[in-house]
């Protein structure tokens, strides 16, 4: 299966600290990759680095056939941070609009469907400011859909939302996959495991299992991703002892 991205010995550096320490790893094109680890693992920072907004200390990153971050990239990679990345003055309707006006052929009825997509049609008039946390991140990936990018980067998308709004968010990317787009999605949440196509599952910075969920569970020894995660790590110190 072609890669849509490819990390190769990637180490970060911040301060004096490392915070990637040579990872390595393939996304598949067209499928649904978890990035999962517990928070400070990395898993924001190899996402920045695979976007090509992260300064790296050695290493490759190949996204769609170019280096990260170049400019042949700047409308097929689609990234929603969990910080804040629509304007809080304006409407959710507003920011749809607007950044549907920055690709060619995007209309206003493109931009109010990818509002009604993420579930925040009765939302769709009220101030940015004004929304959850969980509004707020469904109105950020509203408007990162409006580009169609070949390459999706969600960072903790599913925070704040409710269990019913969470399982369509999920349906949402399964269909995205099944259409041709690339999506890489981080969690905390090891429940989330589960709904991936591929796992990279990393842990202060290192990689600790890069495979399916069956094939990632099967290797530890047990049905259950969170207790898999758990085996994998305790292996790994093992070894390193």
């Amino acid at each position: 299966m072609a890669s849509a991205v490819e990390v190769q010995d990637l180490v970060v550096i911040r301060g004096k600290k490392t915070v990637l320490h040579g990872i390595s790893t393939a996304v598949p094109e067209g499928r649904v990759t978890g990035l999962l680890g517990p928070s400070g693992s990395g898993k924001t920072t190899l996402m920045r680095a695979i976007v090509g907004v992260q300064r790296v200390h050695s290493g490759r990153v190949g996204v769609l056939g170019h280096p990260a971050g170049a400019s042949a990239l700047r409308h097929q990679v689609g990234y929603v941070t969990q910080a804040p990345s629509i304007y809080a003055d304006l409407t959710v309707r507003e920011n749809a609009r607007y950044f549907a006006s920055l690709y060619p052929g995007v209309t206003h009825r493109d931009a109010d469907q990818a509002i009604r997509d993420v579930g925040l049609a009765e939302a769709a008039d009220q101030l940015v400011r004004t929304l959850s946390g969980g509004q707020h991140s469904r109105a950020s990936l509203a408007c990162a859909l409006l580009g169609n990018p070949r390459l999706l980067i969600l960072d903790e998308p599913t925070v704040g939302q409710d269990p019913v709004l969470r399982d369509e968010l999920w349906q949402r990317f399964h269909a995205l996959a099944a259409a041709g787009t690339t999506l890489v999605v981080s969690s905390h949440v090891m429940d989330e495991a589960r709904r991936c196509d591929r796992l990279v599952l990393i842990r202060e910075g290192r990689v600790v299992a890069d495979d399916t969920p069956d094939a990632v569970r099967a290797s530890a020894g047990t049905d259950d991703l969170e207790n898999a995660f758990l085996r994998l790590i305790r292996q790994r110190n093992e070894v390193a002892a």
